[in-house]
């Protein structure tokens, strides 16, 4: 399972590329080097010289997808950017991103930890969860987002999934600016016990919650929030689960 999270996880920051407004910049130092990727990990493969222009392309954290005047494309740090010229010929901004760029994001995502049916004021009761997500801003107010949950306990543990979670932010720019949920998606339940007439069962469930997000620092954000359960179960009565949580979240 850890093994499943830790892949989901990276699937969603594999997708968390923001774009930036298009322009040029002229190389002032001897060079600046092209990585394959985002990080000094990546290998460097091409080294543009002095005087020559390169366009920038993207943004990935403190790294940006570049094109140089021959046609290369690759990855070059924030700091050696820092060390280029704008048109006008005065050395290049490279702004670290505040609430401005929290307000227009375009993608988010994160993990939130807390605790699944729990009664309000109670934390003690329900099962511990963990939760990653992965968010798409439509707009400044509407996003959907994809989540992943694993809850467990002494009693049984749960899975849940979703791919539709509408996600209603009213008033983004707002330092806490609040949200409403309704989605709809899986959970599959696993008894612990060991006797023979239990069985993992999997059941549909539609939910809404209401919580807030509030910008930290550059790219990363506070998320708190609550939910309501309703799983629709195959037997007389459906069952009803709360939901609190709280965690970080990182955008572009």
């Amino acid at each position: 399972m850890r093994k499943c999270l830790f892949t989901l996880f990276l699937l969603f920051s594999s997708y968390a590329v923001a774009e930036v407004e298009e322009h040029f910049v002229r190389v002032a130092d001897p060079y600046i080097e092209m990585h394959t990727g985002p990080g000094r990990g990546y290998p460097i493969f091409y080294v543009i010289p002095r005087g020559e222009w390169v366009q920038l392309l993207y943004r990935k954290t403190d790294w940006f997808q570049v094109t140089s005047e021959d046609g290369k494309k690759g990855w070059v740090s924030a700091g050696q950017l820092a060390m280029t010229l704008n048109p006008s010929g005065k050395r290049v901004d490279i702004k670290d991103p505040d609430e401005k760029d929290f307000i227009v994001r375009n993608w988010e995502y994160g993990v939130t930890l807390g605790r699944f049916g729990a009664k309000l004021g109670n934390f003690d009761d329900g099962l511990a969860i963990i939760s990653f997500y992965a968010g798409y801003h439509f707009t400044e107010n509407i996003s959907n987002e994809i989540i992943f949950s694993q809850a467990s306990g002494s009693v049984s543990s749960k899975t849940l999934f979703s791919l539709l979670n509408i996600v209603h932010e009213p008033f983004p720019e707002w330092k806490v600016s609040p949200f409403f949920t309704l989605g709809t998606g899986w959970i599959q339940t696993k008894p612990k016990s060991t006797l023979g007439a239990t069985r993992d069962r999997t059941d549909q469930y539609a939910n809404f919650g209401l919580g807030a997000r509030m910008h930290l620092t550059k790219r990363f954000l506070l998320r708190a929030e609550y939910k309501e359960y309703v799983v629709f179960t195959s037997r007389d009565e459906n069952e009803e689960i709360t939901e609190w949580k709280l965690g970080f979240g990182f955008f572009f």
